[in-house]
């Protein structure tokens, strides 16, 4: 069965812009974490279910029989991350693309379930944003040793995807990156993506604020603390 044409991805990937669902940047396309959190809802359902489950799903989500929904499987062309997808590009989109189009025909119907199918294909091949914020340096386990090396004071920023603390720092972080004093540098890493950095120095919480002074960790503040606690913080130790 071949794969949908070049002008229904176009198609599949305006319509994700659009609905905010993945992100164009100039590092490349992203998924959103609107999308990323519905997703994690249908990957922690589905990733682990059984084979008979797996399979009844395939068969309701695309209107086949359960033989027909096991030969797509048996031949990959139906994954669980596929489904994952589908499922969750029709909780986010279809319902309202339908309740917003009114009556529809069923074979309007069919062309929005095959563009449906298209975007899920789009964004299992994606990955979701990095959740450290733009407005701060990002470092990997490739280069936070050269980052203290150079800058023996600094604060290091601890963030995770799907994280209410995380995502509630992000709206007071102006506040807490102005009272870090002259001289002391900033950097964020994605604590899921750095497990060298958190074994070294003890960190498996976010968000996390780990101050450094002469390349050595002396402090360590973790959950959402108001903008008041870390400034005495900083103020203390630098």
């Amino acid at each position: 069965m071949p794969g949908p044409s070049n002008a229904a991805l176009e198609d599949a990937l305006d319509h994700l812009v659009d609905a905010d669902l993945v992100d164009e940047r100039d590092d490349g396309l992203v998924t959103t974490a609107a999308f990323e959190a519905t997703r994690r809802v249908y990957r922690d359902t589905y990733r682990e279910v059984d084979d008979d489950a797996f399979r009844g799903t395939v068969a309701d989500a695309f209107g086949v029989d359960e033989a027909t929904a096991a030969e797509r499987i048996d031949a990959g062309a139906i994954t669980r991350d596929d489904l994952i997808a589908y499922l969750t590009l029709q909780s986010l989109l279809d319902s309202a693309e339908r309740r917003s189009a009114g009556s529809r025909t069923q074979s309007d119907d069919d062309i929005g379930d095959e563009r449906l199918a298209t975007m899920a294909t789009l964004v299992t091949e994606l990955s979701p944003a990095s959740p450290v914020p733009e407005s701060v340096a990002e470092l990997d386990d490739e280069s936070w040793r050269e980052f203290l090396d150079a800058s023996p004071d600094a604060v290091v920023t601890v963030w995770r995807h799907d994280c209410a603390p995380c995502e509630a720092l992000k709206e007071d972080l102006d506040a807490v990156l102005s009272s870090v004093p002259d001289g002391v540098a900033v950097a964020g890493v994605d604590g899921e993506s750095v497990p060298d950095f958190r074994r070294t120095f003890d960190v498996d919480t976010a968000p996390a604020v780990c101050c450094f002074r002469d390349g050595d960790l002396v402090d360590t503040l973790t959950g959402r603390q108001s903008p008041d606690t870390y400034a005495e913080q900083f103020a203390e130790l630098y």
